[in-house]
């Protein structure tokens, strides 16, 4: 992650506020003139269910697609990382041609909701979390002009967001819990940012991590269960957010073991006693180049 990327091209949107039954008028197609023009300026953000879709669809581990078609970025100010989808030096995504989209079947979560925005918000006393949407409109698209009309919720259905939705919320809400929760949460450990990015991100490494012997000593789950997260990338998805749930706000959404963590510190305990060994000698040391010294 310590990589310098240019990140993609940043348009300025103009939004306003929606609900599910509000009608837009909007229609893009090969017959509108400005047809691909978002897709040589794009600046998408990648969800987990998102990566899935397209690493599948381009016979691609994640690990692969991860480094050929991403470019990381900090999401917060503590530096969760998110993903972007990589763009040629003029900003235009890797997958457009002139016949349009070349993933189309599978293209991200922003892309089907193009030219709608959208974002959840929790008030802090709320159970759940509202969902506003935005009309997006941008001088050069032309697909506002068609005659074409429908609510927010006929779009979603039309073009497959609904799916989509419901897949990436889970995710989305831990995001928005962290966002919620302000400074009381504040910035994670390194380990937690690489749990993070692993689980969402990186389904390879993830399944290889819930596969090991150490995972599977720590956590209380059916053989049943390990069978499914090895084969399947939306479970091991899921099961990546319940996981995160319990590491980062102690939601004890996964069992444990009887005496795991017990088992963990005495694994762990000789190696703890080295290092604070050599933390005491290095101080040492110090100390006696500083008596030198004087």
């Amino acid at each position: 992650m310590s990589e310098k990327f240019d990140l993609p091209h940043e348009s300025d949107m103009v939004p306003q506020k929606l609900e599910l039954g509000s009608t837009i008028k909007f229609h893009c197609h090969k017959g509108v003139s400005c047809f691909n023009a978002c897709c040589k300026q794009a600046d998408l953000t990648l969800t987990p269910y998102d990566v899935i879709r397209l690493k599948d669809s381009l016979g691609m581990s994640s690990a692969e697609f991860l480094k050929a078609h991403t470019v990381p970025y900090q999401m917060d100010q503590h530096g969760v990382p998110g993903l972007k989808m990589r763009t040629d030096d003029t900003g235009a995504c890797l997958f457009v041609t002139d016949e349009g989209c070349s993933v189309y079947a599978n293209r991200p979560t922003a892309c089907r909701y193009y030219p709608l925005g959208h974002m959840a918000m929790k008030h802090k006393d709320a159970d759940s979390d509202e969902t506003h949407y935005f009309l997006i409109q941008e001088d050069h698209c032309k697909g506002h002009e068609e005659p074409k009309e429908q609510t927010i919720n006929e779009y979603r259905k039309e073009l497959g967001i609904v799916d989509y939705d419901g897949y990436n919320k889970e995710w989305l809400q831990i995001l928005l819990k962290k966002k919620s929760a302000g400074p009381t949460v504040g910035q994670p450990p390194e380990s937690s940012l690489q749990l993070f990015f692993m689980a969402s991100y990186d389904m390879d490494r993830f399944r290889r991590f819930v596969m090991s012997e150490q995972f599977r000593n720590t956590y209380d789950i059916e053989e049943s269960s390990y069978e499914v997260l090895a084969k399947e990338d939306i479970a091991l998805m899921q099961f990546g957010v319940r996981l995160m749930k319990q590491v980062f706000f102690g939601e004890r959404t996964i069992a444990e073991n009887k005496d795991a963590w017990e088992k963990r510190v005495e694994q762990r305990q000789p190696l703890w006693d080295m290092q604070r060994e050599a933390e005491i000698a290095r101080k040492q040391q110090e100390e006696d180049e500083k008596y030198k010294a004087d």
